[in-house]
């Protein structure tokens, strides 16, 4: 069960960094890489900086 929803907030994250607009396309690339390669802590900083950082 736990796995799921790890997943499912994994899964989120990458939607919400993709569907985010950015001031450049670099910052949106930046932050898909971080997510993919460091999975929990790309999504730990993802909503704990990032989100507050888009347009």
């Amino acid at each position: 069960m736990w796995k799921a929803l790890g997943l499912l907030v994994y899964a989120f994250t990458i939607y919400d960094v993709v569907r985010s607009r950015f001031a450049n396309q670099t910052d949106k690339l930046i932050w898909i890489l971080i997510v993919f390669l460091v999975p929990f802590l790309g999504t730990v900083l993802w909503f704990a900086i990032g989100r507050n950082r888009r347009l």
